[in-house]
């Protein structure tokens, strides 16, 4: 079990005030993550890697010289924000360009993918290499839906030496994508991880068998094979990850054999000794191999092999020395500039909003109320949103709506205060949600509530056709950014028949409950997209958390509106 936590909620933030005070030497604390305490000389490309906790070392454990210059730290098991992807990079950036580097999960995707537009936009080049080492997650011809794992280890340590050479950010980005592109891994469970202040594993293994193609957000493996011993895990992983070699792969290979969180370095080495033999055997030459923990998750009993072939320019930047918080290797890389303080942004000064007529202001208190109303509710049904969101994921999603929504109805409520309108105060709940929240509902839910704030205003009072256009506005902007269709098993399966009911009688209560039941039926849909669909099978029969928590916000909305309206 994940046993010390003060409270559960704020549990990466006050491991990130430890880690900091660790380790001054090699970090300092910016709002999202952490960045070298000494940057690297002026016009060097910043590799900013990230995505959420619970990996240590991975990743805020490998920023320093040789490796990243910034890492930003989401919740556990959960995609950061945009923002907070944004303040890292803004920090990071040397004037070379900003390169991001995480996993293909969908929250990171969509995440760092706006940080990237916004980083452009304000005149810093950024380009983005996302992982997909494991080959467990979909079959060869379809790499890129493919999971990044321990892989993510090699693919960073790659493009940072590349950036450390002081190579231009299309360089730094080839070699990172080189890297990507003869990086397999294949892993093992045999137990789940516990979530802080949680008393049951996300997942647990039958007696007798182990989790193949196990994930690193808490997933259970995609199938059960029967209980084995060390070598013949090892032979396992090998057959499974030499299996998928790369067309014109050479014969020497970076290896890292990762533990996952509770599996004993005595345990390691054995199975690592049976890996060598048969990676030499194979007629591979195995150069300065990892053994250890590189990329956990929490917990969780398991182990991976990752292999990388290498070529001689990916052969230098495997060797090349590094020296960060939890990863060494050869002589400390020198750094030109020395340790400085760098003052984040400027002074806070008030938010100035819209003039808002009384109307407005009333109709803003409105939406205040309906708000905490929705944060109590999702406060209520945490446990069971994160037990279904575990059946085929992290079992984060009641976690990560409990911080979004409670940073919402807190913007909304100060927005309220300061005299806002109803526009301005559901505009500000919207990016409150997508930046604290952080993972896919939280990009989903800000971009979601942003787009329906446009259609309202700060001058009237919402006619039912500004609610109506609010309502197609917020369905509309949660399918084109989440690229999920109708069947796909995700929330948009109960926000389509929502905004469709409204549009048609304009009642909250008839349009939650049409949410209501199309999320309900997604229990008998497979998953097509999203971090469930590695393991579509085990979902069948349960359903989609993102739809049913949807349907709940839906049906307390109508009960809040109407007993406003009474």
């Amino acid at each position: 079990m994940t046993r010390l936590s003060n409270d559960p909620a704020r549990f990466t933030e006050d491991a990130m005030a430890g880690f900091c005070d660790l380790y001054p030497q090699y970090v300092r604390a910016v709002d999202g993550g952490v960045v070298r305490s000494a940057p690297g000389p002026r016009g060097k490309v910043a590799v900013v890697i990230g995505g959420g906790s619970g990996h240590y070392p991975a990743f805020c454990g490998v920023v320093g010289p040789g490796f990243c210059d910034g890492a930003v730290v989401g919740n556990i098991f959960t995609s950061p924000s945009a923002q907070l992807a944004y303040n890292v990079a803004k920090a990071a950036d040397r004037g070379g360009g900003v390169l991001f580097g995480f996993g293909n999960y969908a929250g990171d995707n969509m995440n760092f993918g706006v940080a990237q537009e916004r980083l452009r936009a304000g005149g810093i080049d950024c380009r983005t290499v996302v992982v997909t080492d494991d080959v467990a997650s979909a079959p060869a011809g379809e790499e890129e839906k493919r999971r990044g794992i321990a892989g993510d280890f090699a693919v960073f340590k790659l493009a940072s030496a590349a950036a450390e050479e002081a190579r231009s950010l299309a360089e730094v980005e080839r070699v990172a994508r080189a890297a990507n592109d003869r990086t397999r891994t294949l892993g093992i469970a045999f137990d789940g991880c516990t979530l802080p202040g949680q008393d049951h594993k996300l997942f647990t293994v039958p007696a007798g068998k182990m989790g193949l193609g196990l994930g690193i957000h808490g997933e259970p493996g995609v199938s059960d094979v029967d209980t084995a011993s060390a070598s013949e895990v090892a032979d396992t992983l090998v057959d499974g990850v030499l299996a998928e070699a790369p067309d014109g792969a050479g014969g020497r290979v970076g290896v890292i054999l990762n533990g996952l969180g509770a599996t004993k370095y005595e345990e390691l080495f054995v199975v690592w000794a049976r890996v060598a033999e048969r990676l030499r055997a194979a007629g591979l030459e195995i150069v300065e191999p990892e053994v250890g923990e590189l990329v956990t998750s929490l917990d969780m009993a398991g182990v991976s092999l990752t292999l990388v072939w290498l070529d001689r320019e990916l052969e230098r930047y495997w060797c090349a020395p590094a020296d960060t918080p939890a990863y060494r290797k050869g002589p400390r890389p020198t750094t030109a500039v020395a340790p400085q303080h760098v003052e984040d942004g400027v002074a806070d000064s008030a938010v100035q909003y819209p003039q808002a007529t009384p109307e407005s202001v009333a109709c803003a208190s409105t939406v205040v109320e309906v708000l905490t109303a929705v944060q109590r509710a999702i406060g209520e049904a945490e446990d069971e949103l994160g037990r279904i969101d575990a059946v085929a994921a992290d079992g984060d999603h009641g976690r990560g709506m409990v911080k979004g929504s409670t940073a919402a109805v807190e913007a909304a409520a100060a927005a309220c205060a300061a005299g806002a309108g109803a526009r301005s105060v559901l505009a500000e709940a919207g990016d409150a949600w997508a930046a604290r929240a952080g993972g896919t509902s939280g990009v989903l839910w800000g971009t979601g509530l942003r787009a329906f704030a446009e259609c309202l205003g700060d001058d009237r009072t919402p006619s039912r056709s500004d609610i109506a256009a609010g309502v197609a506005a917020f369905a509309e902007a949660i399918q084109r950014t989440g690229k999920a269709e109708v069947g796909d098993k995700t929330m948009i399966d109960a926000i389509v028949p929502f905004a469709r009911s409204f549009a048609a009688e304009g009642s909250w209560r008839r349009a939650a409950a049409a949410a209501r039941q199309a999320a309900e039926d997604t229990a008998s849909l497979t998953p097509r997209v999203g971090r469930a669909r590695p393991l579509a099978e085990r979902s069948i029969g349960t359903p989609d958390a993102g739809a049913i928590s949807f349907a709940l916000v839906a049906e307390t909305t109508a009960r809040a509106v109407e007993a406003s309206d009474e």
